[in-house]
């Protein structure tokens, strides 16, 4: 009698998969809105509304956001989870991938590294974004975000989850494409120089757009910092209260 195939190794791996490609979705998503403040202060209030739910219900529900955290953070979870499987496992093991990766030099290899050590990176750096959000999810606007970023120094923080987070999706988005992907042979080596271009184009341009709506918070968080705390404003509603 055959023994029965396993089938769970393959089901985590499209697993790990799939999570993965929700989350850079979600990742660069999430970057275009951040992006709204480059638009303006009303652009990225009514960005902030949109999430709390209030052009539905007439009315901010901060709590919104809190809840769509609480799901990112378990999706990022199972991810983080299902790719340690493949991680090196001790130091003996470290030892011999670098090794065997000097030796190759083998340019997917690396780039499966960089991923390594860029998701170990975001454990750290994500989990504290995400748990700042999730605890204060009403301090999200033009200047309550402005303030946390300047004021708050969180500017360090998102200088480096700003680097790791889209060398990791860019790479991730790219590994992907060669794993799942139906190439032909006779293809295969035009498709990988053609996907590697994109990922370094991609990256580029989040990591741009990214570093330019940092910096916009950073200006407004430092011309705000002597009034740190207040909140935002808009004209056409000057004589009403805002949460953000």
């Amino acid at each position: 009698m055959s023994k029965q195939l396993n089938l769970w190794p393959a089901r985590m791996d499209l697993l790990e998969s799939l999570t993965g490609l929700l989350l850079v979705l979600f990742i660069w998503g999430h970057m275009f809105f951040e992006s709204s403040i480059l638009l303006g202060k009303d652009a990225m209030l009514w960005v902030t509304r949109m999430f709390e739910g209030a052009h539905i219900f007439d009315k901010p529900y901060p709590l919104l956001v809190s809840g769509a955290v609480a799901a990112i953070f378990v999706l990022i979870a199972v991810h983080a989870i299902l790719a340690l499987r493949k991680f090196p496992g001790s130091y003996r093991q470290y030892h011999s991938f670098h090794r065997h990766m000097g030796a190759m030099r083998h340019a997917d290899t690396t780039l499966w590294y960089v991923q390594v050590i860029t998701g170990f990176a975001m454990f750290f750096l994500a989990s504290s974004h995400l748990y700042v959000v999730f605890v204060q999810p009403d301090n999200i606007g033009p200047y309550a975000s402005s303030d946390r970023v300047w004021t708050g120094r969180f500017w360090i923080l998102y200088v480096l989850l700003l680097i790791s987070v889209h060398l990791h999706a860019g790479i991730g988005m790219y590994r992907l494409a060669m794993k799942w992907w139906p190439f032909k042979a006779a293809s295969a080596a035009l498709a990988r120089k053609r996907l590697k271009l994109a990922m370094w184009c991609v990256i580029a341009f989040f990591l741009c757009l990214g570093s330019a709506s940092l910096v916009t918070y950073m200006k407004i968080g430092y011309e705000h910092a002597d009034r740190a705390g207040e909140r935002y404003v808009p004209a056409t509603e000057s004589n009403h209260p805002v949460s953000n």
